[in-house]
Protein backbone atom coordinates (compact mmCIF):
# COMPACT_ATOMS: atom_id res chain seq x y z
CA UNK A 1 0.00 0.00 0.00
CA UNK A 2 1.23 3.51 -0.78
CA UNK A 3 1.29 6.30 1.69
CA UNK A 4 -1.54 8.79 1.97
CA UNK A 5 -1.57 12.02 0.02
CA UNK A 6 0.73 14.58 1.66
CA UNK A 7 -1.44 17.70 1.34
CA UNK A 8 -1.24 20.13 4.22
CA UNK A 9 -2.69 21.30 7.50
CA UNK A 10 -5.37 23.95 8.16
CA UNK A 11 -4.22 27.48 8.92
CA UNK A 12 -6.03 30.66 9.78
CA UNK A 13 -3.30 33.11 8.70
CA UNK A 14 -3.79 35.30 5.67
CA UNK A 15 -2.99 33.72 2.31
CA UNK A 16 -0.37 36.40 1.63
CA UNK A 17 2.05 34.86 4.12
CA UNK A 18 4.86 33.00 2.32
CA UNK A 19 5.08 30.17 4.92
CA UNK A 20 2.72 28.71 7.48
CA UNK A 21 2.81 26.55 10.58
CA UNK A 22 0.15 25.56 13.07
CA UNK A 23 1.15 24.74 16.64
CA UNK A 24 -0.22 21.38 17.67
CA UNK A 25 -1.71 20.57 14.27
CA UNK A 26 -1.84 16.92 13.23
CA UNK A 27 0.95 15.71 10.96
CA UNK A 28 0.21 15.69 7.28
CA UNK A 29 2.11 12.75 5.83
CA UNK A 30 5.51 13.67 4.47
CA UNK A 31 5.98 17.16 5.92
CA UNK A 32 8.77 18.21 8.29
CA UNK A 33 8.54 19.91 11.66
CA UNK A 34 8.64 23.71 11.66
CA UNK A 35 10.41 25.52 14.50
CA UNK A 36 9.73 22.64 16.88
CA UNK A 37 5.98 23.15 16.85
CA UNK A 38 3.30 22.17 14.40
CA UNK A 39 4.38 21.29 10.88
CA UNK A 40 6.15 23.16 8.11
CA UNK A 41 4.33 23.92 4.89
CA UNK A 42 5.69 24.56 1.43
CA UNK A 43 5.93 28.14 0.39
CA UNK A 44 2.69 29.42 -1.09
CA UNK A 45 3.25 31.48 -4.19
CA UNK A 46 1.27 34.69 -4.08
CA UNK A 47 -1.11 34.19 -6.96
CA UNK A 48 -4.65 35.14 -7.81
CA UNK A 49 -7.54 33.05 -6.58
CA UNK A 50 -7.83 31.42 -10.02
CA UNK A 51 -4.40 29.83 -9.53
CA UNK A 52 -5.16 28.37 -6.10
CA UNK A 53 -6.29 24.88 -5.19
CA UNK A 54 -10.07 24.46 -4.82
CA UNK A 55 -12.33 21.62 -3.81
CA UNK A 56 -14.02 21.62 -7.23
CA UNK A 57 -10.64 21.44 -8.95
CA UNK A 58 -9.61 18.44 -6.83
CA UNK A 59 -12.90 16.74 -7.66
CA UNK A 60 -12.31 17.26 -11.39
CA UNK A 61 -8.74 15.95 -11.10
CA UNK A 62 -9.92 12.92 -9.11
CA UNK A 63 -12.59 12.09 -11.69
CA UNK A 64 -9.96 12.49 -14.43
CA UNK A 65 -7.60 10.03 -12.74
CA UNK A 66 -10.43 7.57 -12.15
CA UNK A 67 -11.42 7.81 -15.82
CA UNK A 68 -7.83 7.15 -16.93
CA UNK A 69 -7.64 4.19 -14.54
CA UNK A 70 -10.97 2.78 -15.75
CA UNK A 71 -10.06 3.06 -19.44
CA UNK A 72 -6.65 1.47 -18.82
CA UNK A 73 -8.31 -1.34 -16.85
CA UNK A 74 -10.88 -1.95 -19.58
CA UNK A 75 -8.20 -2.14 -22.28
CA UNK A 76 -6.14 -4.55 -20.17
CA UNK A 77 -9.18 -6.73 -19.51
CA UNK A 78 -10.00 -6.87 -23.23
CA UNK A 79 -6.49 -7.40 -24.63
CA UNK A 80 -4.55 -9.45 -22.07
CA UNK A 81 -5.22 -13.19 -22.43
CA UNK A 82 -6.15 -15.07 -19.29
CA UNK A 83 -2.90 -17.05 -19.24
CA UNK A 84 -0.91 -13.77 -19.13
CA UNK A 85 -3.02 -12.09 -16.45
CA UNK A 86 -0.86 -13.06 -13.47
CA UNK A 87 2.36 -11.84 -15.12
CA UNK A 88 0.79 -8.48 -16.02
CA UNK A 89 -0.78 -8.31 -12.55
CA UNK A 90 2.55 -8.58 -10.71
CA UNK A 91 4.52 -6.40 -13.14
CA UNK A 92 1.97 -3.57 -12.84
CA UNK A 93 1.74 -4.01 -9.05
CA UNK A 94 5.50 -3.61 -8.58
CA UNK A 95 5.75 -0.66 -10.96
CA UNK A 96 2.72 1.00 -9.36
CA UNK A 97 4.20 0.59 -5.89
CA UNK A 98 7.48 2.20 -6.92
CA UNK A 99 5.84 5.12 -8.74
CA UNK A 100 3.32 5.63 -5.93
CA UNK A 101 6.04 5.83 -3.29
CA UNK A 102 8.02 8.31 -5.40
CA UNK A 103 4.94 10.53 -5.82
CA UNK A 104 4.14 10.36 -2.10
CA UNK A 105 7.58 11.02 -0.65
CA UNK A 106 8.83 13.46 -3.32
CA UNK A 107 5.44 15.24 -3.38
CA UNK A 108 5.36 15.06 -7.16
CA UNK A 109 2.71 17.29 -8.71
CA UNK A 110 3.63 16.65 -12.34
CA UNK A 111 0.48 15.80 -14.29
CA UNK A 112 2.21 13.33 -16.60
CA UNK A 113 3.72 11.34 -13.73
CA UNK A 114 0.46 11.11 -11.79
CA UNK A 115 -1.53 10.28 -14.94
CA UNK A 116 1.08 7.61 -15.72
CA UNK A 117 0.50 6.17 -12.25
CA UNK A 118 -3.23 6.02 -13.01
CA UNK A 119 -2.49 4.11 -16.23
CA UNK A 120 -0.33 1.58 -14.38
CA UNK A 121 -2.98 1.15 -11.69
CA UNK A 122 -5.55 0.61 -14.43
CA UNK A 123 -3.43 -2.16 -15.97
CA UNK A 124 -3.06 -3.72 -12.52
CA UNK A 125 -6.78 -3.51 -11.73
CA UNK A 126 -7.75 -4.78 -15.18
CA UNK A 127 -5.60 -7.88 -14.75
CA UNK A 128 -6.70 -8.51 -11.15
CA UNK A 129 -10.36 -7.97 -11.96
CA UNK A 130 -10.27 -10.31 -14.96
CA UNK A 131 -8.74 -13.07 -12.83
CA UNK A 132 -11.28 -12.66 -10.03
CA UNK A 133 -14.22 -12.43 -12.45
CA UNK A 134 -13.09 -15.67 -14.11
CA UNK A 135 -13.16 -17.42 -10.72
CA UNK A 136 -16.21 -15.67 -9.24
CA UNK A 137 -18.72 -14.39 -11.76
CA UNK A 138 -20.20 -11.02 -10.80
CA UNK A 139 -17.64 -10.27 -8.09
CA UNK A 140 -16.16 -7.21 -9.84
CA UNK A 141 -19.47 -5.36 -10.01
CA UNK A 142 -20.14 -6.18 -6.34
CA UNK A 143 -16.73 -4.85 -5.32
CA UNK A 144 -17.18 -1.65 -7.34
CA UNK A 145 -20.60 -0.97 -5.81
CA UNK A 146 -19.32 -1.67 -2.29
CA UNK A 147 -16.29 0.61 -2.78
CA UNK A 148 -18.31 3.52 -4.14
CA UNK A 149 -20.93 3.02 -1.44
CA UNK A 150 -18.39 3.25 1.37
CA UNK A 151 -16.72 6.26 -0.25
CA UNK A 152 -20.01 8.16 -0.54
CA UNK A 153 -20.98 7.22 3.02
CA UNK A 154 -17.69 8.53 4.40
CA UNK A 155 -18.01 11.72 2.36
CA UNK A 156 -21.48 12.33 3.80
CA UNK A 157 -20.34 11.57 7.35
CA UNK A 158 -17.42 13.98 6.97
CA UNK A 159 -19.60 16.68 5.40
CA UNK A 160 -22.11 16.37 8.24
CA UNK A 161 -19.21 16.55 10.75
CA UNK A 162 -20.29 13.24 12.28
CA UNK A 163 -16.68 12.10 11.84
CA UNK A 164 -14.12 14.79 12.67
CA UNK A 165 -10.52 14.57 11.52
CA UNK A 166 -8.78 15.83 14.65
CA UNK A 167 -4.96 15.86 14.80
CA UNK A 168 -5.01 12.77 17.05
CA UNK A 169 -7.44 10.99 14.73
CA UNK A 170 -5.19 11.65 11.73
CA UNK A 171 -2.02 10.50 13.50
CA UNK A 172 -3.65 7.27 14.68
CA UNK A 173 -5.27 6.41 11.33
CA UNK A 174 -2.14 7.20 9.31
CA UNK A 175 -0.06 5.15 11.76
CA UNK A 176 -2.38 2.14 11.51
CA UNK A 177 -2.52 2.39 7.72
CA UNK A 178 1.28 2.52 7.54
CA UNK A 179 1.48 -0.54 9.81
CA UNK A 180 -0.95 -2.46 7.63
CA UNK A 181 1.06 -1.51 4.56
CA UNK A 182 4.22 -2.95 6.11
CA UNK A 183 2.41 -6.15 7.12
CA UNK A 184 1.04 -6.61 3.59
CA UNK A 185 4.43 -5.95 2.02
CA UNK A 186 6.07 -8.53 4.30
CA UNK A 187 3.31 -11.00 3.44
CA UNK A 188 3.99 -10.52 -0.29
CA UNK A 189 7.72 -11.12 0.24
CA UNK A 190 6.97 -14.30 2.20
CA UNK A 191 4.70 -15.43 -0.64
CA UNK A 192 7.53 -15.12 -3.15
CA UNK A 193 9.94 -16.90 -0.80
CA UNK A 194 7.70 -19.73 0.45
CA UNK A 195 4.99 -19.94 -2.22
CA UNK A 196 2.31 -19.72 0.51
CA UNK A 197 -0.09 -16.80 0.94
CA UNK A 198 -0.18 -17.37 4.70
CA UNK A 199 -3.14 -17.01 7.09
CA UNK A 200 -3.67 -13.34 6.19
CA UNK A 201 -4.73 -14.20 2.63
CA UNK A 202 -5.75 -17.87 2.67
CA UNK A 203 -9.49 -17.21 2.86
CA UNK A 204 -9.85 -18.44 6.45
CA UNK A 205 -11.26 -16.60 9.48
CA UNK A 206 -8.02 -14.66 10.04
CA UNK A 207 -7.96 -13.56 6.39
CA UNK A 208 -11.60 -12.43 6.56
CA UNK A 209 -10.89 -10.46 9.73
CA UNK A 210 -7.77 -8.89 8.20
CA UNK A 211 -9.67 -7.75 5.10
CA UNK A 212 -12.42 -6.27 7.28
CA UNK A 213 -9.79 -4.32 9.26
CA UNK A 214 -8.23 -3.08 6.03
CA UNK A 215 -11.62 -1.94 4.71
CA UNK A 216 -12.36 -0.02 7.91
CA UNK A 217 -8.94 1.66 7.89
CA UNK A 218 -9.24 2.48 4.17
CA UNK A 219 -12.61 4.09 4.90
CA UNK A 220 -11.07 6.19 7.68
CA UNK A 221 -8.25 7.17 5.33
CA UNK A 222 -10.88 8.80 3.13
CA UNK A 223 -11.57 11.13 6.05
CA UNK A 224 -7.84 11.88 6.39
CA UNK A 225 -7.67 12.71 2.68
CA UNK A 226 -10.78 14.90 2.87
CA UNK A 227 -9.17 16.86 5.70
CA UNK A 228 -5.82 17.21 3.96
CA UNK A 229 -7.51 18.49 0.80
CA UNK A 230 -9.68 20.89 2.80
CA UNK A 231 -6.62 22.18 4.63
CA UNK A 232 -4.68 22.61 1.40
CA UNK A 233 -7.51 24.77 0.06
CA UNK A 234 -7.58 26.80 3.29
CA UNK A 235 -3.81 27.29 3.03
CA UNK A 236 -4.16 28.82 -0.41
CA UNK A 237 -1.92 26.26 -2.09
CA UNK A 238 -1.25 26.46 -5.84
CA UNK A 239 -3.59 24.45 -8.04
CA UNK A 240 -0.91 21.88 -8.85
CA UNK A 241 -1.31 20.42 -5.33
CA UNK A 242 -4.79 19.36 -6.35
CA UNK A 243 -3.13 16.51 -8.24
CA UNK A 244 -1.70 15.22 -4.96
CA UNK A 245 -5.17 15.34 -3.45
CA UNK A 246 -6.57 13.40 -6.40
CA UNK A 247 -3.68 10.93 -6.21
CA UNK A 248 -4.45 10.25 -2.55
CA UNK A 249 -8.10 9.57 -3.30
CA UNK A 250 -7.15 7.17 -6.12
CA UNK A 251 -4.76 5.26 -3.84
CA UNK A 252 -7.43 4.73 -1.17
CA UNK A 253 -10.13 3.76 -3.68
CA UNK A 254 -7.84 1.16 -5.28
CA UNK A 255 -6.92 -0.26 -1.87
CA UNK A 256 -10.54 -0.53 -0.76
CA UNK A 257 -11.61 -2.11 -4.06
CA UNK A 258 -8.91 -4.79 -3.76
CA UNK A 259 -9.90 -5.58 -0.19
CA UNK A 260 -13.55 -5.94 -1.19
CA UNK A 261 -12.52 -8.28 -4.02
CA UNK A 262 -10.60 -10.43 -1.54
CA UNK A 263 -13.34 -10.39 1.09
CA UNK A 264 -16.07 -11.30 -1.40
CA UNK A 265 -13.92 -14.11 -2.80
CA UNK A 266 -13.38 -15.49 0.71
CA UNK A 267 -17.12 -15.47 1.34
CA UNK A 268 -17.85 -17.21 -1.98
CA UNK A 269 -15.20 -19.89 -1.74
CA UNK A 270 -11.48 -20.56 -1.86
CA UNK A 271 -9.36 -18.60 -4.35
Amino acid sequence: MKSSNPVLGRISAAAQQPRYSVPGQGAPAGYPQADGQGYGYPEVVQTGHADRMTIDDVVVKTVTLLAITAVSAAITWALVPLEMVRTVWWAAAILGLVVGLVISFAQVTNVAVIAGYAVVEGVFLGAVSKAYEYLFEGIVLQAVIATLGVFLAMALLYKAKIIRATPKFMKVVIGIAAGLGIVMLVNVVLYFVTGSVGPLRDGGPIAIGFSLVCIVVAALMFVVNFKQIEDGVAAGLPRKYGWLGAFGMLVELVWMYLEFLRLLSYLQGDD
